[in-house]
């Protein structure tokens, strides 16, 4: 592990050893955190309190980490960039960053989040500073529009599935809550880091959720972020197949939970059926859509029941 680059906030006069009120922590594995990072620094109020930790983790692309540089190179906020020669998984990157964090509270942003305005941190602040709660979870929005056809699928997932507005999310608990832009006190962290266990794409934010949500203070909000980037439907059926491990961890560690939820439910019915894995084929192209004929709806039916299948076919 290196740290490849480090600026200490020199256009407002930030100081190192000043411990700032806030650490944003920002992991990032082949995806760009450029944006993210520019949208950050221009927030208003007083950025030289708020520090910024960036995590290569393992994309090993020199030109983009470079390009991260100059972008901080005159930064409001101190910003440190750390580089990892291999790709170590989500909550490696995590529980590492935090262990760099320097501030009280900590903010969770996936590197394809861009805050919906300038007043994304100032939010945050406002509730850390009311001291009533552990956990904060912002939510998160997503374009209007797919960049592509390809990402529609995945665009129109997320909306009916996961954009909720913070009282509908809060009727669920923990359900809901992901570390794309999470806000926590560092200390439920250090007490209760994120599972190195669960290792590639999925579950690992959810197993955590469900095991703090039992003994500190959740609390949903309207801080959402914008997500940029959308999969495209083959990785969409990719990451749904490739996760059904990290799902069988997540339903052993949290039975009782896994029980309630519709996934769960469907997952079991069809572990038993003879012959369902054969219909994959069939629900991966309804999924992918070839000639454009299948309707949305049908597209996302088809879309679930593929994650269920293989998820049933692990749980046996």
């Amino acid at each position: 592990m290196s740290e490849i680059y480090e600026n200490t906030g020199a256009k407002q006069g930030a100081k190192q050893n000043k411990i700032p009120v806030l650490s944003v922590l920002i992991p990032y594995y082949r995806d760009d955190p450029g944006l993210c990072l520019q949208n950050l620094l221009k927030q208003s109020g007083d950025m030289a309190a708020v520090e910024i930790l960036l995590y290569d983790d393992g994309t090993n692309n020199a030109p983009l980490n470079e390009t991260l540089r100059i972008i901080t190179k005159t930064a409001p906020a101190p910003v440190r960039l750390f580089c990892a020669a291999q790709n170590k998984g989500r909550s490696y990157a995590r529980n590492f960053l935090l262990g760099q964090a320097r501030a009280k509270w900590v903010l969770f942003l996936d590197a394809d989040m861009l805050p919906v305005d300038t007043n994304f941190i100032a939010r945050y602040r406002e509730k850390i500073n009311a001291n009533n709660t552990d956990i904060l979870f912002g939510g998160f929005v997503v374009p209007e529009t797919a960049s592509s056809r390809q990402t529609e699928l995945h665009r129109v997932l997320a909306l009916r599935s996961d954009c909720h507005g913070a009282a509908v999310r809060s009727l669920a608990g923990p359900q809901y809550v992901c570390t794309s832009n999470l806000c926590v006190r560092k200390e439920v962290l250090v007490a209760e880091a994120f599972d190195t266990d669960f290792t590639g794409w999925g579950w690992e934010d959810s197993e955590w959720a469900a095991r703090v949500a039992t003994s500190y203070r959740l609390t949903h909000i309207d801080n959402p972020a914008l997500h940029t980037g959308l999969e495209s439907t083959q990785t969409l059926l990719a990451r749904f197949r490739d996760s059904a491990g990290n799902y069988v961890k997540f339903t052993n560690k949290h039975p009782k939970l896994a029980k309630t939820l519709r996934l769960y439910k469907l997952a079991q019915r069809l572990k038993y059926i003879p012959g369902q894995g054969l219909l994959r084929p069939l629900l991966a192209l309804l999924v992918r859509n070839p000639f454009g004929s299948v309707p949305m709806k049908f597209r996302l039916a088809a879309l679930k029941l593929w994650r269920a299948s293989w998820y049933g076919k692990a749980m046996r």
